[in-house]
Parts: C-alpha cells; sequence; structure tokens
C-alpha cells in the first residue's frame, strides 16, 4: 500500500473512533433524560436545562474529533 492509502486509512479509523463515543453519549443522555422525565414530570426544566448542557458538552468533543480528523486529512 502507498503512504496515501495508508494515511487515509488512518484519518478514517480516527474519524470513526472519535465521533462513535460523542454518539453514543448523546444516545445515553437522551435516554436518561426521558427516563427521569417518566419518573418526575414535574421536574423537566431542571433536567432539560442539564441535559442541554451536558449534550452540548458531548457535541464540543465531537466537533473536536471533526476538526482533527479533517486536519489529518488536510494538511499532514
Amino acid at each position: 500500500m502507498t503512504p496515501e492509502v495508508l494515511k487515509m486509512l488512518a484519518v478514517g479509523m480516527v474519524g470513526s473512533v472519535g465521533l462513535l463515543g460523542p454518539a453514543l453519549a448523546l444516545g445515553i443522555i437522551g435516554f436518561a433524560a426521558l427516563s427521569g422525565l417518566a419518573r418526575n414530570p414535574e421536574a423537566r426544566g431542571p433536567i432539560f436545562s442539564n441535559m442541554i448542557l451536558v449534550a452540548g458538552l458531548t457535541e464540543a468533543i465531537g466537533v473536536y474529533a471533526l476538526i482533527i480528523t479533517l486536519f489529518l486529512m488536510l494538511i499532514a
């Protein structure tokens, strides 16, 4: 294999592993929020605001992984 092929293979692996974690975390966050709302519907406000905060932080990790993947693909 040529070095270019190996580089693209590495970029694909970094991107897939780096974006798999945030995707799974967002699913777990949504599940936990819905189960919390099902148990205590009156606590909608605090549950929703905490869910949005944690989901935003999780998305930031995904964006960082995407930036690193694009950097490796275009620059390195």
